[in-house]
């Protein structure tokens, strides 16, 4: 693992020096160190490759996750209704649905210049162990995730599902099933990607959840929800 760092911002009359920190994967490297260390995969630029950044991300500890009455509620609406599939990514690549899905969705939910083409097929061919979930109704696909995984943890990286289902918390329950899952595997973490502001604060329906706060993992969610919550503001 090799670490670079570059100048972000400073406020030199208090001695405050902010700086982007990168980690770039290196042969015989474990992907899992680094989301240890508190890094997540960069995919912004379709030409790079192998870098990670640090960010207040966010984790499970599946041992003692369990789901909350509002995950039950959630849960109620969905289980049971989809069958269920993972496939590699060699597997999803032959299903062209899968792409659209990811492509349509993320243009019609966040702008076409989020999710290009050439970003979603950047990231499905980059060397991260990666697996995609699938869900189908009557044969008909709803909803997929992308997930990096490995045998001891995993990464909701992005999801996608059908946008009639937004206001059902589909999305949620989508990482609600992912993580149990996640947890009959055995594995120990499952990450949720970063929490900054407060639309983000969602993840926190997850327990037990502990966040990077770049130096340890963290326990306390009300210092979280402060960030988050003052971000916003």
């Amino acid at each position: 693992m090799k670490i670079v760092r570059s100048e972000f911002g400073h406020e030199y009359q208090s001695y405050r020096f902010g700086y982007c920190e990168h980690a770039m994967l290196e042969p015989n490297d474990s992907v899992a160190d680094f989301y240890e260390k508190g890094f997540l995969p960069y995919s912004a630029d379709p030409n790079v490759q192998g870098v990670f950044y640090m960010a207040r991300s966010a984790r499970v500890t599946l041992p003692q996750f369990e789901f909350s009455s509002e995950n039950r509620r959630v849960g109620k609406r969905f289980d049971g209704m989809f069958s269920f599939r993972s496939l590699s990514i060699a597997e999803a690549k032959e299903d062209s649905r899968i792409r659209g899905l990811f492509l349509d969705y993320f243009r019609e939910r966040h702008g076409k210049d989020v999710m290009p083409a050439e970003r979603f097929d950047a990231i499905l061919n980059s060397s991260l162990p990666l697996r995609i979930l699938v869900y189908e109704k009557n044969r008909m696909l709803v909803a997929a995730v992308l997930e990096v995984t490995d045998e001891t943890f995993a990464h909701f990286w992005f999801s996608a599902y059908d946008l009639s289902l937004v206001q059902q918390s589909l999305g949620m329950w989508l990482m609600l099933d992912a993580a149990r899952r996640a947890k009959d595997s055995g594995i120990a973490h499952y990450y949720v990607g970063t929490v900054y502001g407060a639309k983000a604060l969602y993840k926190t329906n997850l327990e037990p959840l502990e966040f990077w706060d770049g130096s340890h993992w963290n326990i306390d969610l009300g210092r979280l929800k402060k960030l988050a919550r003052a971000e916003s503001k």
